[in-house]
């Protein structure tokens, strides 16, 4: 679990500690970097929210705010014992594309 630290009510973020299998820290390393680097040129919600971090603190602390990311998400699942559902977002275009299938009375998705 990433470290965290709680003053006054507020949390602060810590990065990811060097406890725990280093074999797995590196994993998370190097699958976080291909998604940073390959995030630039994506529109998703995931690499939308890369991409500020990477403009605003550079690629290494958006590598880091990856890991933390996949890490919570994957000790939230583990904690609950629920199964990891992806959250469906919907773009511009395939709000438009609905739209007109509504307006023609099609069914366009299948």
């Amino acid at each position: 679990m990433p470290r965290q630290h709680r003053s006054g009510g507020k949390d602060t973020l810590l990065g990811i500690s060097k406890r725990g299998d280093g074999y797995v820290r590196s994993l998370l390393v190097h699958g976080a970097r291909a998604v940073v680097s390959r995030a630039e040129h994506q529109d998703d919600r995931l690499s939308l929210w890369i991409n500020t971090i990477r403009e605003n603190r550079g690629f290494n602390k958006a590598v880091v705010a990856l890991i933390n990311k996949m890490v919570r998400m994957g000790w939230a699942v583990l904690a609950n014992k629920t199964v990891y559902r992806a959250v469906s977002v919907r773009t511009e275009n395939e709000d438009q594309q609905e739209v007109t299938c509504r307006r023609w009375r099609r069914f366009c998705h299948p």
